[in-house]
């Protein structure tokens, strides 16, 4: 074999090798779907007019996806004889939502591009839609993820962060996943918009880690608030606004709401309140200047869609989202 022959077909070699590994692309779907974009879109405007939480409900749809063994689309799986759903983990049974809309995303664009884009893809594109349609900022989602053909309940319930965890826990978590600092407090603002049910916070209004007191962080004002809508022995299923201010737009509010200790998790107002933390002086930053917020927000979310994705051959581009093909 020549030597050019030899280094053509070496060259051959190491681009089939980095196609099997791909890294994701912007213009992953420029060809084969170009609209994609445009029928999430279009979905998730319609499923808005009824339902004004949908898009809080799809960003954190991807964010539960993204922390369970990577952005695989894992989290919309059903029950079945080989899958144990990842929707009946503590963090997600009774509040992840959205799966409906999902599949109709799913309907349009197999209508337009049959076989083609991942659920795991629809669901890092519909986050993005839903910032953006809600005031937020627009960044170019990185696509070429395929979905799983298995889901982790056991992950699930050890690796999403929970509300109730300390700074240091929900730090650690974040790492496990190549996440910094900057990270978890960009994202925690993604808790601009959208409700939480009752359970979430309870824990900080009566009894705070077993004080017989609530949490001292908490604004009275807020505090007096929270326990009207959550008594003691009430519903813990009742639903309050994540931002008090401006509950259903995507802006800077949720910083400034943690400098008037206004945060209502307490995930959320540790990022402020824990002495010496380095994440202070992020939160201050978010809260003078929005636009530095969104700028590292937009950042954030794509190195949390880069959480291992499977791409190439890996994994499959499922025809129904809750479904493993031919399960």
């Amino acid at each position: 074999m020549s030597s050019t022959l030899l280094i053509s077909a070496t060259l051959a070699l190491a681009l089939l090798f980095v196609g099997s590994d791909a890294q994701l692309s912007a213009a992953f779907y420029n060809s084969t779907c170009p609209n994609v974009t445009s029928i999430v879109s279009n979905v998730i405007q319609q499923a808005l007019q009824s339902d004004v939480r949908i898009t809080a409900s799809l960003l954190r749809l991807h964010f539960h996806d993204c922390f369970v063994n990577g952005c695989d689309g894992s989290i919309l799986l059903v029950n079945s004889s080989t899958i144990v759903t990842e929707q009946d983990a503590l963090p997600n049974v009774g509040s992840v939502r959205g799966f409906g809309v999902v599949d109709n995303i799913k309907t349009a664009v197999e209508n337009s591009c049959p076989g083609v884009v991942s659920c795991a893809d629809i669901l890092a594109i519909a986050a993005e839609v839903s910032v953006s349609l809600s005031g937020g900022p627009t960044w170019n989602v990185l696509l070429g993820r395929r979905d799983s053909t298995i889901a982790n309940l056991s992950g699930a319930n050890s690796d999403i962060p929970a509300p109730f965890e300390s700074l240091s826990t929900i730090t650690s978590k974040f790492s496990a996943k190549g996440l910094n600092t900057n990270d978890l407090v960009s994202l925690s603002g993604g808790h601009t918009f959208g409700r939480s049910q009752c359970r979430n916070f309870i824990g900080r209004l009566y009894n705070f880690s077993g004080t017989g007191s609530p949490d001292p962080t908490l604004n009275t004002t807020y505090l007096a608030t929270l326990q009207q809508i959550c008594p003691q022995n009430g519903s813990l299923s009742t639903l309050t606004n994540l931002d008090p201010i401006t509950p259903n737009t995507f802006d800077n509010n949720y910083y400034a709401n943690l400098q008037n200790n206004q945060g209502l998790f307490q995930s959320d107002q540790e990022l402020l309140s824990t002495t010496g933390a380095s994440t202070i002086s992020i939160v201050n930053s978010f809260s003078s200047s929005q636009s530095t917020f969104f700028q590292n927000f937009a950042s954030s979310m794509i190195n949390m869609g880069n959480i291992s994705p499977l791409t190439g051959t890996n994994g499959q581009i499922r025809s129904d989202c809750k479904r493993v093909n031919g399960g």
